[in-house]
């Protein structure tokens, strides 16, 4: 818990809505370190999603800077952000955003192949992997053969296959039902308690959000602490 894995620092992001700007982001910082679970919570509109794709290297600031393990994302052309994002950071959404024509544990293992692993090797470690969200039997399911619980665990397990610096989630429960939303809460806290990745998690669950480390709301484009 001493490293930090996330920094950011005065974060800004300004879209230009006609003859007017929109700020979205204002003069916001945060900190997350190693092993630590943040929720960050607030209305719809508020900037969680752009937020999400700052720190994931997908937008890019107005100003500010995002570090992840000590790395700066800025001045890095589109190339090297995407191989940093294979080496340091999991992105698990709402919707599982699995390829359809591949297996589970094809899906899992993509993440290495790209990084350049044999399929031998990442197969491997695709199969532990699903192995620890309790997928183990439906390795050769593809991703139409299984259910919307089942597919977020195969997308949870896809996520953390490359032992990331940051785990990012926006909304990993809203499409599922309650019970399974409960399952997939308690897989996350399992996975997180062994695991010396940061998560930062966007949600409209309050069980989820409370079950995190911390709450931070985002509003006005800057982040405050829930008591």
């Amino acid at each position: 818990m001493n490293d930090v894995m996330l920094q950011c620092h005065n974060l800004v992001k300004v879209y230009r809505e006609g003859p007017q700007d929109l700020t979205v982001l204002d003069q916001l910082s945060l900190e997350v370190r190693a092993g630590e679970r943040v929720a960050i919570v607030g209305t719809s509109g508020s900037g969680k999603t752009t937020l999400l794709n700052l720190l994931g290297g997908l937008d890019s600031p107005s100003s500010g800077d995002v570090r992840i393990a000590g790395k700066s994302l800025l001045g890095l052309s589109e190339t090297a952000k995407g191989t940093f994002r294979n080496r340091h950071i999991g992105f698990v959404y709402q919707f599982h955003h699995l390829l359809a024509e591949f297996t589970a544990i094809e899906n899992v293992a993509m993440p290495l192949i790209i990084r350049g692993q044999t399929r031998a090797q990442a197969k491997v470690r695709a199969v532990e992997l699903l192995g620890q969200v309790g997928m183990q039997a439906r390795g050769e399911h593809k991703p139409g053969e299984l259910s919307g619980g089942e597919r977020q665990r195969v997308a949870i397990a896809r996520a953390l296959v490359t032992d990331p610096s940051l785990v990012l989630m926006d909304e990993p429960t809203g499409n599922l039902d309650q019970t399974t939303a409960a399952n997939i809460l308690r897989l996350m806290d399992g996975i997180a308690e062994n695991s010396k990745s940061a998560f930062v998690i966007v949600t409209h669950d309050p069980a989820l959000a409370a079950h995190q480390d911390r709450i931070l709301h985002l509003d006005n484009g800057r982040l405050t602490q829930t008591p």
